[in-house]
């Protein structure tokens, strides 16, 4: 008898499956996120950190005007989120709801009082208040980051494109592949780049708009999914206490 495929090979098997919208919906945050943290923070990222550790180099070498602390802050908290979520997931085990639902609880949470921050002081870059949120920011990316490796569905990070990208040009016809996958590499970039074009446009009215857009989204994921998948969960056990049952029969 095969083996029944795993969430993330179901996530990745179709566009329409609750897990890869939940992704989706998180690759759009990044876009936000990055945009309030690269645009109205000083030129840093808080969830790419390949882009960060390259913007520290060329803040390192000097003569660009771009910072030096702020893209250590991000890696710093950035790396400690990415521990406490890798602790979490070490404690949660198999269960994926759970797990998945306090990584966002924590990403939520973080992300509120960045919006706290923001409209209690005047964030800017290069200030204490402004490294705050950023490292605020990157803690909660670093424990979204630990949990979506480990949930493991291709293409889906929700924080970097680079092997989206690749698998879209490398996997597809042009190069003698199938194009298997090309719909969620698609969307994932879409996803992204929506994400950044909206964070942008909400800049122009505060710093807060657009991370208040991000908790909401991720929010509403969390309120959406955790059911949902409980819900796949609970059909997936009696389909196997199903088969279980007619072998023995």
């Amino acid at each position: 008898m095969p083996a029944a495929p795993t969430l993330s090979q179901r996530a990745a098997a179709s566009i329409q499956h609750p897990l890869t919208r939940a992704l989706l919906a998180l690759t759009f945050t990044t876009g936000l996120i990055d945009g309030v943290s690269y645009l109205g923070l000083g030129h840093v990222f808080t969830a790419n950190m390949t882009g960060n550790i390259v913007l520290l180099g060329f803040g390192l070498a000097g003569g660009t005007g771009l910072p030096v602390l702020a893209p250590i802050v991000s890696l710093v908290a950035f790396l400690l989120g990415a521990l406490a979520g890798g602790v979490l997931a070490a404690r949660r085990g198999d269960r994926h709801t759970a797990q998945v639902s306090s990584a966002l609880v924590i990403e939520i949470g973080l992300i509120a009082v960045a919006i706290v921050v923001s409209a209690a002081v005047s964030v800017r870059p290069r200030t204490v208040a402004g490294d705050g949120v950023i490292g605020l920011l990157a803690f909660a990316m670093g424990v979204r980051n630990a949990t979506v490796r480990r949930i493991a569905v291709p293409d889906l990070t929700t924080t970097v494109l680079t092997l989206t990208l690749t698998g879209l040009a490398a996997d597809s016809p042009l190069a003698g592949g199938t194009g298997k996958g090309s719909a969620r590499r698609v969307a994932a970039t879409g996803a992204m780049l929506a994400g950044a074009l909206v964070g942008a446009v909400e800049l122009k009215t505060s710093l807060a708009l657009p991370l208040a857009t991000a908790a909401a989204l991720a929010l509403i994921t969390w309120l959406v999914y955790v059911p949902a998948a409980r819900a796949e969960a609970a059909g997936a056990r009696e389909s196997a206490s199903s088969m279980k049952t007619s072998a023995r029969a």
